[in-house]
């Protein structure tokens, strides 16, 4: 027959029980006793830092599209990896949200469009290296400065890059866990 629950440590209960010379009929338990419950999305919500990381996130993305405007008269092909950084500050809002309020929905949104964007980061970090050399049509004073954009941008996908990947990891502690197949661990301390 095959185990139904399993004992993961996720709950802790812990009752401390008096001593056995000491205690009268019936004095044995006590009234109140503590429970520690580790529940994964406060863990997400402590740890993984959600609320400023999702900021970041949000505030990248636009960073990168108001540096992509600068490329919008000259470069057109430039704008394939640019625009899609609206998906960053989606995704930063939603990271933000699902810090802010206990909301499983946002949470397993903000996952879903987290996985997108570092895949997009990743993309984006491709596309803008295999044109960084590329300055069609732009006068030689401004080819270094379109580089250093190029560069900045680049930078900033990478921290987009790394931003996704560590909301992902802390997401999916969150969504990704086994729901009411649990058992507690029941600790019995001795009042001696």
């Amino acid at each position: 027959m095959k185990k139904t629950f399993v004992c993961d440590g996720s709950m802790i209960i812990t009752i401390p029980i008096g001593s056995l010379r000491d205690t009268g009929e019936g004095q044995l338990m006590p009234e109140k006793f503590q429970c520690v419950y580790k529940d994964s999305y406060k863990i997400f919500a402590v740890k993984g830092k959600p609320k400023p990381l999702g900021a970041a996130q949000a505030i990248t993305g636009v960073f990168i599209l108001i540096l992509g405007l600068s490329f919008l008269h000259e470069e057109v092909f430039t704008m394939v990896y640019i625009l899609p950084s609206a998906l960053f500050v989606v995704s930063g809002i939603l990271s933000y949200a699902a810090g802010q309020s206990p909301n499983i929905h946002v949470t397993k949104l903000s996952f879903a469009v987290n996985i997108v964007s570092f895949f997009w980061s990743m993309t984006a970090v491709i596309l803008c290296a295999a044109t960084f050399h590329f300055s069609h049509g732009v006068e030689s004073k401004n080819i270094k400065i379109r580089q250093g954009l190029k560069g900045l941008i680049m930078s900033l996908l990478v921290v987009e890059q790394l931003v996704a990947a560590f909301l992902i990891y802390w997401l999916s502690k969150a969504v990704c866990r086994p729901q009411f197949n649990t058992l507690p661990i029941i600790l019995l301390k001795r009042g001696d």
